[in-house]
């Protein structure tokens, strides 16, 4: 350990900077697309020992907030993209999104630290401090729970965990795990620490469960026209693209249902009958499903539809879960006015709310739940009063660019598969669409960045899971009781931790 902190102290005031920024950056380097959870433990290992050594609240609070703005510098480095479609208008505010964003969500793993060095540090104050972080992160001013450390695990069993105890179970597990083996180290030496890390690396290969696709039971037909963003709403390409869906649609199968990605059609509701009808009729006896905006009176929603036979909407669901200066903004009206708005937004104001997570009906599937695009973010939100045979999730994913936005879009659906013990169908605009298990595996998909379409029969749900019954407040509960006891014994110095 003498050795690792002359390491650490060899660069002197910069090294109290860089050093962080690198713990942080290394954590974020486990999410999608490499998916593969040992580089964020040793990430956040390297974390633990910088706040554990830190002099003064003051100085962890400091190296917290490094670690964070690394780590989400990394992890989100997507966010730039949407701001790239429009460059003329836009791109000029891709580096200060990135800048504002990692640097604030920065503040709630910097106020952990502080925290965790106002109450005496240690491997358990950490973890839950930690967690907290997370978990607030998940809730406050709506949320923003992407990229959770938990997330870099989802191609491992130990993603099966989440079932159980949830997402943020599972990032207490392993901020406590990174922890542990430092003070491991500490305690034991080399040996026992190095023997640690190499089970962590062997368990984060052991595969997934498979889970048998059934043989009979309704066949689904997954769109993908790969409308790139900086065309998908040009007039000489609209066109295009419905017709590229059609075409898709008539192919030789004999699916029961064809679902359409997120604002598939670009003519809103009401004013699109005749494109359903136009749907309907190349569709035959399949049921159509398809993103689209939807005007009521003054008010612009993002919604899902499922038609009728004959082309009229059966089922409407409204988005609720919007994306915060995306598809709404704050006093959108007035900030309009200064071109300020909704980088989604059909106007100042942006998308209305829908009521809330809503179960609809289909005949053939049963009870389904819709997501569009954000919605698949929040865990919380999938808890729903009657329990749904499939998870639906409608998106375009082309605002995410290619590299690391859509990937990571696609293990947050995994993880919520494997959550609630329910299959999902994931259609994207440019992909990846999926079928996904109730284990959270990829069974089929169609890739990034091709048009194509996918057959397929629903995957067969497992029973409810603990977490779809129970949520986040366990967690909740657990992670503040343990904080407010081991807080209390350290400053009383009762035990060390």
């Amino acid at each position: 350990m003498a050795l690792a902190k002359s390491v650490f102290e060899a660069d002197g005031r910069y090294g109290r900077f860089l050093h962080p920024l690198a713990a942080g950056a290394f954590a974020g380097l486990g999410h999608a697309p490499v998916n593969w959870g040992i580089p964020t433990v040793l990430g956040l290992m390297w974390a633990y020992y910088l706040v554990s050594m830190s002099i003064s609240t003051k100085s962890a609070f400091r190296t917290g907030w490094l670690i964070g703005a690394g780590y989400f510098a990394v992890s989100l480095n997507w966010i730039v993209e949407p701001f790239l479609v429009e460059l003329a208008t836009t791109g000029w505010m891709a580096p200060f999104a990135l800048l504002m964003m990692s640097g604030g969500l920065a503040l709630f793993w910097a106020v952990a630290s502080w925290l965790t060095a106002r109450f005496g540090r240690g491997v358990w104050l950490w973890a839950c401090f930690m967690t907290l972080a997370e978990l607030e992160r998940a809730y406050v001013f709506t949320g923003f729970p992407w990229a959770m450390p938990s997330y870099a695990w989802v191609n491992s069993i130990v993603a099966q965990a989440a079932a159980w105890i949830g997402p943020h179970g599972l990032n207490f597990i392993l901020f406590l795990t990174a922890a542990s083996v430092v003070s491991l180290h500490k305690v034991y030496g080399l040996r026992i620490s190095v023997g640690a890390l190499a089970a962590l690396t062997v368990l984060s290969f052991v595969p997934t469960p498979r889970l048998s696709m059934p043989d009979h039971g309704p066949v689904v037909r997954l769109v993908q026209p790969n409308a790139p963003q900086h065309e998908k709403w040009a007039r000489d390409k609209i066109e295009v693209f419905f017709e590229r869906q059609l075409r898709f649609t008539a192919e030789p199968g004999n699916p029961d249902f064809v679902i359409w990605p997120e604002t598939a059609i670009a003519v809103p509701i009401p004013y699109s009958d005749e494109l359903f009808q136009e749907m309907a009729a190349i569709a035959g006896d399949a049921q159509i499903i398809t993103g689209i905006q939807r005007i009521d009176g003054e008010l612009s929603y993002n919604s899902l539809v499922a038609l009728d036979k004959t082309g009229a909407v059966e089922q409407v669901y409204d988005k609720h879960h919007l994306v915060p200066f995306g598809e709404f903004i704050p006093l959108g009206d007035q900030l309009a006015r200064f071109g300020l708005r909704g980088l989604a937004a059909t106007d100042g104001a942006g998308y209305a709310r829908g009521p809330g997570p809503q179960v609809i009906a289909l005949d053939g599937i049963g009870p389904v739940l819709p997501l569009i695009c954000y919605e698949v973010v929040f865990p919380q939100d999938l808890r729903t009063q009657a329990r749904p045979r499939l998870l639906l999730q409608i998106t375009n994913d082309a605002w995410f660019g290619d590299f690391s936005g859509p990937y990571q879009h696609l293990a947050q659906a995994r993880m919520r598969a494997i959550e609630y013990g329910l299959p999902m169908i994931r259609v994207a605009n440019t992909g990846v669409s999926a079928v996904i298990d109730a284990r959270g595996r990829v069974v089929a998909s169609i890739p990034l960045g091709q048009e194509g379409y996918l057959d397929t029969r629903l995957p067969a749900e497992m029973p409810k899971t603990l977490y779809a019954k129970l949520g986040d407040g366990p967690v909740w509960g657990v992670v503040l009781l343990m904080t407010l006891l081991v807080a209390m014994f350290r400053r009383r110095k009762i035990i060390d931790v």
